[in-house]
């Protein structure tokens, strides 16, 4: 585990976004004060729920007195990281959209904002990842939501994951991030190999989601594995790997 180096006046952290809370608790678990109603991981994290990602309790936050809140640009509102600024409180915002994104903003992050040493378990993510062949080549459509149906489109972390395994989002130069496309239009023949669902944020299942693609076979995957960035980015590479394989025999 690292320890802290010459943290400054970081000792109590608020974090907005999941991947972010578990990485600061698998890093210094000590410096945690807060965390959403989402933060799940790791399993036993004992601290201050703040709300959700989308509407965090901001009076809430500030009487916690964090030396910094760890928001992210896409999973959080720019109105309330503004409220917690205006309060008074300094606000560190990480953008995660590719891998090498996502390994600098954790470094960052951890390093720069809470003042810590680089934990082993980024280390190990990197090599985890270094390490990846494209063992598939495929097409998939990639929903996140439906009623409506919301797919993976350009520039998503997700959908760079799935291309280091060699799964090509059928979406991904869409003008939009995650476009709202009718069920018809995804179920066209010949418009993919596979269908790749994770548990969140919609939890699709093997009774919810596998059926409205009848001639797709359907990859259920871990959200986390997918589109968390922190520790779960070490065994993120084996365990999507192991869940396409089984989807495509």
């Amino acid at each position: 585990m690292a320890h802290t180096v010459n943290t400054g006046t970081v000792r109590r952290v608020v974090s907005l976004v999941p991947s972010l809370t578990e990485a600061l608790a698998a890093t210094e678990p000590g410096l945690l004060a807060g965390a959403t109603d989402w933060c799940s991981h790791p399993a036993q994290l004992e601290v201050t729920r703040v709300g959700g990602t989308k509407n965090p309790d901001v009076e809430r936050i500030a009487a916690l007195a964090p030396d910094l809140v760890l928001a992210n640009e896409e999973e959080n509102r720019e109105p309330d990281l503004a409220a917690l600024r205006a309060a008074g409180i300094e606000v560190l915002v990480t953008e995660v959209r590719t891998l090498p994104q996502a390994f600098g903003e954790l470094d960052r992050m951890l390093t720069q904002g809470c003042g810590l040493a680089r934990p082993a378990w980024l280390a190990q993510a990197e090599d985890a990842w270094r390490e990846v062949r494209a063992e598939f080549d495929v097409r998939a459509v990639v929903p996140v939501w439906r009623r409506p149906w919301m797919v993976l489109g350009r520039d998503t972390f997700a959908g760079a994951l799935l291309a280091y395994l060699g799964v090509r989002n059928v979406y991904a130069h869409h003008s939009e991030r995650y476009p709202r496309l009718p069920l018809a239009e995804l179920v066209e023949p010949g418009r993919a190999d596979l269908v790749v669902l994770p548990d969140e944020p919609y939890r699709f299942a093997a009774q919810d989601g596998p059926e409205a693609f009848p001639a797709l076979p359907a990859a259920l995957v871990s959200g986390r594995s997918l589109t968390w960035y922190g520790p779960s980015l070490t065994e993120a590479p084996a365990r999507l790997a192991a869940a396409l394989r089984s989807a495509l025999g």
